[in-house]
C-alpha cells in the first residue's frame, strides 16, 4: 500500500509542478532536461553506484529502455504544455485516464479477466477525457477561452500515457527483478535526459532559447519525486502481478483527485460544470475498472 501511496502523490506532484514553473517563468524544456539527469543521480544513490556498464546494451530490456527514454521526454514536455495552458485537472484526467491503453493490452497480452463492468467503464473513461478537456466559456461572446487547435493535446497526452504505461507493465512482467530494476530506470531516464540535451543545446547555440541557471533548481525539485513515482509504481505492479487492470485504474484514480483538488487550493483552477462532470465520470469509470 505505500508504494501506491507513493505513486499517487509523486505522480500528481509532477503536473503540478509544470504550474509552478510556469508562474516563475522558467524554462519547461529545460527544467525537463535537468529533471531526467536528476533522476539517474537519484537511481544512482539508490543503487549506490552508477549500475550501468557496457553490457548494459546486450540486456534484453536494453531497446525498450531506448523507446521508453525517447517516450518520457515527448509525454514530459506534452504534460506541461497542456498544464500550462489548459490546466492540470486537464492534464492529470488525459494522462491519467490513458489506462484505457494497458488496461487493454493487458487483456490481450497476460489474459487478465475482463467483465462487462470494465467494458462499460472503458467507455465511460473516453466520454469524460472528452468532458474534462472542454475549454471553459470566456465572456468575449461565449467563446472558448483556450484556442480550439490545443485540444488536441490531451488525446496526444492520452495515447502517450498509455503507451509508457504499457511498456511499463510489460517490461516488468518480462525482464525485470529486484537486481535490475534500477539499472533499466537509470537507462530509460538517462536515455530521455541525452534525447533532451541534445535538442536543448541546438536551440541554445541557434539562438531560440537562452540558458536560464534557474532551470536547474527546477530540474532538481521535479527530478527526485519523477524518479521515485516511476520506482513506486514498478515496485506495486510487481508486489500485485497479474492484477494490473485493477492496480493501474486505483493508481490512476488517486492521481486524478488528488491533483485537482491540490490545484484548486493551490492555483485557484476554476473548472466549469461540463469538467466537473467529466471528472465524476473519471471517478465512476476507474471505479467501475477497478472493481469490476
Amino acid at each position: 500500500m505505500i508504494y501506491l501511496i507513493g505513486s499517487v502523490v509523486l505522480s500528481s506532484w509532477l503536473t503540478l509542478s509544470f504550474k509552478w514553473i510556469e508562474r516563475f517563468r522558467i524554462p519547461t524544456l529545460q527544467a525537463i532536461v535537468v529533471n531526467y539527469f536528476v533522476c539517474v543521480l537519484t537511481g544512482s544513490i539508490v543503487q549506490g553506484r552508477f549500475p550501468l556498464s557496457a553490457s548494459t546494451f546486450q540486456e534484453g530490456w536494453a531497446p525498450w529502455a531506448l523507446v521508453m527514454g525517447f517516450s518520457f521526454i515527448v509525454s514530459f514536455n506534452i504534460i506541461g504544455f497542456t498544464a500550462q495552458r489548459m490546466g492540470v485537472a486537464v492534464a492529470s484526467v488525459a494522462n491519467k485516464l490513458s489506462l484505457v491503453v494497458p488496461f487493454v493490452f493487458s487483456i490481450y497480452l497476460y489474459q487478465e479477466s475482463v467483465t462487462a463492468l470494465k467494458v462499460v467503464g472503458v467507455v465511460i473513461a473516453l466520454v469524460s477525457v472528452i468532458l474534462t478537456s472542454m475549454p471553459k466559456r470566456g465572456t468575449d461572446g461565449g467563446k472558448s477561452t483556450v484556442q480550439a487547435h490545443l485540444l488536441w493535446l490531451p488525446f496526444i497526452l492520452f495515447v502517450a500515457s498509455g503507451l509508457i504505461d504499457t511498456m511499463i507493465k510489460f517490461v516488468e512482467t518480462r525482464y525485470l527483478q529486484t537486481e535490475n530494476q534500477n539499472a533499466f530506470l537509470i537507462s530509460a531516464f538517462l536515455v530521455a535526459g541525452l534525447f533532451g540535451l541534445i535538442y536543448m543545446l541546438t536551440a541554445i547555440a541557434t539562438g531560440k532559447m537562452k540558458w536560464d541557471p534557474r532551470s536547474l533548481w527546477a530540474g532538481l525539485i521535479i527530478g527526485i519525486p519523477n524518479y521515485f513515482s516511476i520506482w513506486c509504481l514498478v515496485k506495486v505492479l510487481k508486489q500485485y502481478s497479474g492484477n494490473s487492470t485493477a492496480i493501474i485504474p486505483v493508481n490512476n484514480m488517486g492521481i486524478v483527485l488528488f491533483s485537482t483538488i491540490v490545484a484548486m487550493l493551490l492555483f485557484r483552477e476554476k473548472l466549469s460544470q461540463i469538467n466537473w462532470l467529466g471528472i465524476l465520470l473519471a471517478v465512476i469509470a476507474i471505479a467501475m475498472i477497478a472493481f469490476g
